[in-house]
């Protein structure tokens, strides 16, 4: 009876705990961790998200930026950071599909949810761009494909780096459209490659709005395609991958997570307040002129959508890393 009674008394005490966290969370400010350094794109999106979010917790959201070693420097801070809700870390596509066993990459990534974090909600998802160069006379993505599977190898194609989203987003686009194009890799980002693409030398780029948008909006390069499952509201006359290859979903996205032993009530809290911050609609209106797109979801489904990304993802970047090992 007395094991029973201190059980009882246990239990009771932590759905008190827990009652009381959801009631006065958060009591100070909150350090959220972001591996992007000051002023990328994904930095301005996660600092408009702080700025609602302080807004709307009456308490300060402070962005602590992390970057370094592929993401892994950030992602151990927020992994081992004490679970009460005052440490949130921001997950980004790459730490998820993280080529594992590729020179250079961390133990620690890719993570996985809930291995290594407890989901709190999406902050934004950056669809990737497919834009072309003026010259190779194409208006579709269709035609690029027709054009590609004349040429075999020939057309080449501009990416932020080996292993990035880009580079990975054209090896899924090739196996799934049964054609083979030629990597161009650029260290210094889209803008280094944006006068080989505008000029023809290189075919075809593809790269998150922000980065294409000045040679989109001064007719440089050509989009052709965004892939989004929707076609976007500020661009309804460009269609979207999926409408000439079914289901085809790719570019950066970011979620906010908090360590594993964070209190449920606390989760579900930050959650609520995530939705109601992001659904500002000056927020929602800054975000799209970077190409980033809110969408409200659960922390399951939060967890589901990061377990299907990494079905899609793992097996493609799998072979681009037996092709970065293979002796040459």
């Amino acid at each position: 009876m007395k094991v029973f009674t201190l059980a009882t008394a246990a239990v009771l005490a932590l759905y008190a705990a827990a009652a009381r966290a959801q009631g006065t969370y958060p009591d100070k400010p909150v350090r959220i961790i972001v591996d992007s350094a000051p002023g990328s794109a994904t930095d301005v999106a996660v600092r408009l998200m702080a700025e609602r979010l302080s807004a709307v917790w009456g308490r300060q959201a402070i962005v602590d930026n992390r970057p370094g070693g592929g993401g892994s420097i950030a992602a151990r801070a927020g992994q081992t950071a004490t679970p009460d809700g005052y440490t949130l870390y921001v997950g980004a596509a790459s730490t998820f599909t993280a080529l594992k066993g590729a020179p250079g990459v961390a133990p620690n990534l890719p993570i996985e949810l809930p291995r290594d974090f407890r989901a709190i909600g999406f902050i934004t998802h950056q669809p990737m761009f497919i834009a072309v160069a003026p010259q190779i006379g194409v208006h579709s993505l269709t035609d690029l494909i027709a054009l590609a599977k004349s040429k075999p190898g020939e057309l080449s194609y501009a990416t932020t780096g080996r292993g990035r989203i880009t580079h990975l987003t054209m090896e899924l686009l090739q196996e799934r459209a049964g054609i083979k194009l030629q990597m161009v890799p650029y260290a210094g980002g889209p803008t280094a490659a944006m006068s080989d693409v505008g000029t023809g030398r290189v075919a075809i780029v593809i790269e998150g709005y922000s980065g294409l948008a000045g040679g989109m909006t001064s007719g440089l390069i050509k989009g052709i395609a965004v892939a989004s499952l929707e076609r976007l509201t500020d661009f309804p006359d460009l269609p979207t991958v999926a409408e000439t290859l079914p289901g085809f979903l790719a570019g950066g996205w970011n979620v906010l997570l908090a360590p594993v032993a964070t209190p449920d009530a606390i989760i579900q809290k930050a959650s609520a307040d995530l939705r109601k911050a992001m659904d500002d609609a000056e927020v929602k209106k800054k975000l799209a002129q970077l190409g980033a797109y809110v969408h409200a979801m659960t922390p399951e489904e939060v967890t589901q959508f990061a377990r299907d990304q990494q079905r899609t993802w793992m097996p493609v970047a799998e072979k681009v890393v037996k092709e970065m090992t293979e002796p040459r």
